[in-house]
């Protein structure tokens, strides 16, 4: 399926396993450039390994608590203009600094 989104680049949260990952895989199997994240640098690389290995796309990891400040302001200096969120972690309080911008939904 072409969903038209070649291209464009993604911040998926939470994306070491289970819904984070699947979304993942299917914008790079789309031919998004993607930045994963989630709390444990082991497992956020094996991800890594096997989207890249799946499908060849442009795959950056960073570590991070998503949920706090030094983690949100990390992932914007690791992909300032994302096209896509996926914000896929939970928190208490809300991530303004994402949330406030505009994405492409899908």
């Amino acid at each position: 399926m072409d969903l038209g989104l070649k291209g464009r680049k993604a911040i998926v949260c939470a994306a070491s396993k289970g819904l984070g990952k699947g979304c993942a895989m299917s914008l790079a199997r789309e031919g998004v450039e993607l930045l994963i994240l989630a709390r444990g640098r082991e497992a956020l690389e094996a991800t890594a390994a096997e989207i890249r290995a799946a499908t060849g796309a442009r795959v950056d990891t960073l570590a991070c608590d998503i949920t706090s400040a030094d983690g949100r302001k990390a992932a914007l200096a690791a992909m300032p203009e994302p096209d896509i969120l996926v914000n896929n972690a939970r928190s208490e309080e809300h991530t303004s600094e994402l949330q406030s911008r505009q994405y492409l939904v899908c």
